[in-house]
């Protein structure tokens, strides 16, 4: 008699393999942390890097500095969300048209690698010469450093039909458009997402940069608490700060991921279903 051992596993045990890996790293991340500033630092360098238990007091269970924190966050993540949005709009008109027409790549895809090439730190001080501190500067330094990812992964997916696939639709007789909605575009849909993704990241980069340099106005984002906890050595704050632009970056991540899957699933319905 034969015993039949079930390879299958449960959600939670799948969770757990998933989950543990990252856990073992931050418990070897936080316990160097310690090491460093308890044992490596003399006490008047500890300033340099305070123990987490500290950050985390300072910055999160301060009220004040809390409120703080999370009013730059605010004002962060809006400017984040709307250049993201302008980016994938702009973006992915500008690939759906390289792909449709060869004339507008090799007219617009060697500007598009310059913006890329070309540092962000060195674009952002002339853009504060020509729009001032303003909320569409920065929203205008997400757009150009978040773009480029978006462009180049949403062509790539329209360029990765199959061509037997693509060959079905003109035997039909399908037009431009309807082949764009029914093929091109589903079957791009994980590519394009992969360059939400990457540009979800880099929008973040480029929001704190732009408010790290300007300084004017009135809004508050984290950028410019990172640069005034920096002038002020206030170490403590400036690592919550940190801390806390980091987790918008995970989540922007992670929610683009989700969304992603999401469209790619209601997709392969729509397949199914015709």
């Amino acid at each position: 008699m034969s015993t039949v051992v079930s390879t299958g596993s449960s959600p939670w045990r799948r969770a757990l393999y998933a989950t543990y890996p990252p856990l073992l790293v931050a418990v070897g991340v936080v316990g160097l942390w310690y090491a460093i500033s308890e044992f490596a630092l003399t006490e008047g360098q500890s300033f340099l890097l305070p123990p987490p238990h500290e950050v985390i007091a300072s910055g999160f269970f301060d009220s004040g500095h809390l409120a703080e924190l999370m009013e730059g966050l605010l004002a962060t993540t809006i400017v984040t969300v709307i250049g993201l949005a302008i980016s994938a709009t702009i973006g992915m008109t500008v690939a759906i048209l390289m792909a449709q027409f060869r004339w507008v790549e090799s007219t617009v895809f060697p500007y598009a690698i310059i913006v890329q090439a070309t540092p962000i730190i060195a674009i952002v001080p002339l853009i504060g010469v020509w729009m001032g501190f303003s909320f569409s500067a920065r929203v205008l330094v997400v757009v150009i450093i978040s773009i480029f990812p978006i462009i180049t992964n949403t062509l790539f997916g329209l360029k990765s039909v199959e061509q037997n696939q693509s060959n079905l639709f003109d035997l039909h007789n399908a037009g431009g458009l309807t082949k764009l909605r029914k093929l091109t575009l589903p079957a791009a849909t994980p590519a394009i997402f992969t360059g939400f993704r990457i540009a979800a990241g880099l929008g973040v980069v480029g929001a704190i940069v732009g408010e790290f340099f300007f300084k004017g106005g009135e809004e508050k984002g984290i950028g410019r608490l990172i640069s005034r906890y920096q002038n002020l050595l206030q170490t403590k704050l400036l690592i919550a700060a940190i801390i806390i632009s980091s987790i918008l970056g995970v989540v922007l991540f992670l929610g683009v991921g989700a969304l992603g899957n999401r469209f790619t699933a209601a997709w392969q319905d729509e397949d199914r279903r015709t």
